[in-house]
């Protein structure tokens, strides 16, 4: 048997929880939107689908955004399955952001307004993204280069959305760490709350970055310090329900948001539900309490992709569940070779038949690396 990274004990010390707040954290607010637990997914490139986003919901994410769309595939695509598939939003969900990414300002317009039409509560704009690709297209985080242009951008997206909907930009905290990427960053910050924006998400790391080395938190503590009454978010690192208490504890920041923390472990919006509330952290969930899920899981992805397309595009999301079964490196390899719909149900039916407690995923955020070896945008 496999051992677990970490046991129903309680995960490993990270030497963080004496910075937990004492009382609950205040209730989150985009704007007029009531968000309300300040810890929340990310939006997850490949990952934060309509599937995805429903389980998180349901297991304690008071708010969450659908993966990165570009602003051309938006204003191109027709009514049918494929528009389905990407802009799907169903009354459980709400509020839900849309996220969304482009290079020419004229297009984020009307690429916002199909994200209205779909039914996305808030309308959040992507200036974060380190993919070499995207950059290289100029999308994502290289807005963060050009100040006038991603300004342009968010006074375009502001004017198209209806008033009473809130745009929100998502940013790392520069390029690089060069003394005109940080005045690029402020001016970015500064001017986006000027031409409207309700909040803004901050990652500690720089584009550059990507996603090596330590999240700076300390910066998000300056951003914080420096925006007064605005709202924003923090993003990076966060791996644990005490590393989501510990960041807002650290950082003042209003709320965070959990990317690759959230993948495969949506309990991780419950657990934090209860450390707030003064409560012992709950234990991982058994192997049938994952068991359940998973099917869910699966069950929405096939309803939203159908047979064919579920099976693979559930391959990924398995492996990371896998992360909490106690014989892991099994379970794992045994998804990674699931190919049609009903090797799935034989992964469930062989691995998880037994009821078995459940393990914390791994809490070193340099171990986790990018899920799955794929690059992602958050």
């Amino acid at each position: 048997m496999d051992a677990c990274l970490s046991t129903s004990a309680g995960p490993p010390a990270l030497g963080i929880e004496a910075n937990l707040p004492s009382v609950a954290p205040k209730e989150l607010f985009l704007g007029p939107v009531r968000v309300g637990f300040p810890v929340v997914q990310a939006a997850l490139s490949g990952y934060s689908d309509w599937p995805m986003r429903v389980i998180a919901r349901r297991l304690g994410a008071s708010y969450t955004l659908c993966e990165v769309l570009l602003d051309k595939f938006l204003i191109e695509v027709s009514a049918g399955a494929k528009a389905r598939r990407y802009l799907q939003v169903t009354d459980e969900e709400h509020p839900v952001g849309g996220q969304l990414m482009g290079a020419d300002p004229s297009q984020f317009g009307p690429a916002a307004i199909r994200l209205v039409e779909a039914g996305f509560d808030v309308i959040d704009i992507n200036f974060g993204c380190p993919v070499k690709k995207v950059l290289g297209r100029c999308r994502g985080g290289f807005h963060l280069s050009q100040p006038a242009v991603a300004l342009e951008i968010v006074s375009r997206v502001r004017d198209a959305v209806p008033a009473h909907l809130p745009v929100t930009v998502k940013m790392r905290r520069g390029i690089d760490d060069s003394a005109e990427s940080r005045d690029n960053f402020y001016k970015i910050l500064d001017g986006a709350f000027e031409h409207g924006a309700a909040a803004i998400t901050v990652h500690g790391r720089t584009v550059m970055q990507r996603y090596n080395g330590p999240s700076r938190w300390e910066f998000l503590a300056e951003v914080k310090r420096h925006a007064g009454g605005r709202t924003i978010l923090g993003s990076g690192d966060l791996f644990t329900p005490a590393d989501c208490l510990a960041m807002i504890a650290r950082t003042g920041v209003d709320g965070v948001t959990v990317a690759r923390g959230a993948i495969g472990n949506p309990w991780i919006f419950g657990q934090t539900r209860a450390l707030a509330a003064g409560l012992p952290l709950p234990p991982p969930p058994t192997t049938h309490e994952q068991a359940a899920v998973i099917r869910e899981h699966y069950r929405l992805a096939d309803e939203l992709y159908g047979p064919e397309r579920a099976a693979p595009r559930m391959r990924k999301f398995g492996i990371k569940y896998s992360r909490l079964h106690p014989r892991h490196i099994e379970v794992r390899d045994a998804f990674v070779h699931v190919r049609q719909p009903g090797e799935w149900e034989e992964v469930l039916n062989t691995h998880y038949a037994e009821d078995l407690p459940g393990c914390y995923p791994p809490t070193d955020a340099e171990a986790e690396g990018t899920p799955g070896g794929i690059e992602e945008c958050h």
